[in-house]
């Protein structure tokens, strides 16, 4: 049985290739988004035995609270977007100004159309490291930012 464009379109894995982030309803290029994560921390509860000939307690693994995501985004650095967006973001944070923002990854079908997205609520930067300088390459200059958030969703677009 031949494979038709709409089983392969409603089965098959999309690309990781092709995505967008939005900064606050700006999209911005990123070259790499890691550390969309949803955890729970797990708590242990110890339930005493019910009956004599019970071995020990009954031990029970419980969700509990989430934990806040550490989300990573990496970049070419450009001449007129690097400093306005990252630099001036993490130097306020350096001021005790705080400016948190909401960050969205859209991940696109093959005609750029958003299939799924993933909301960090309320983000701010704890990180940003400048290229690795190398005189040997002529790779592009890749900076990175370290964001933690208080939650991570998911849905689809």
């Amino acid at each position: 049985m031949a494979v038709t464009e709409d089983t392969i379109r409603s089965d098959y894995p999309l690309p990781v290739y092709n995505y967008r982030v939005e900064i606050d309803g700006e999209t911005v290029a990123f070259s790499e988004v890691s550390g969309l994560s949803i955890n729970y921390e797990v708590t242990t509860y110890k339930e005493s035995p019910t009956s004599s000939n019970a071995a020990g307690p009954r031990i029970i693994l419980m969700p509990s609270q989430i934990q806040q995501p550490t989300v990573s985004l990496k970049k070419g650095l450009v001449r007129k977007t690097s400093i306005a967006l990252l630099y001036n973001w993490i130097n306020s944070t350096a001021t005790n100004v705080i400016v948190k923002k909401d960050i969205v990854v859209r991940l696109c079908d093959e005609t750029g159309t958003p299939v799924v997205s993933w909301t960090v609520h309320n983000a701010f930067p704890t990180k940003l490291d400048a290229p690795t300088f190398d005189a040997n390459s002529n790779d592009a200059a890749i900076e990175s930012m370290e964001l933690r958030a208080d939650k991570i969703t998911m849905a689809e677009s």
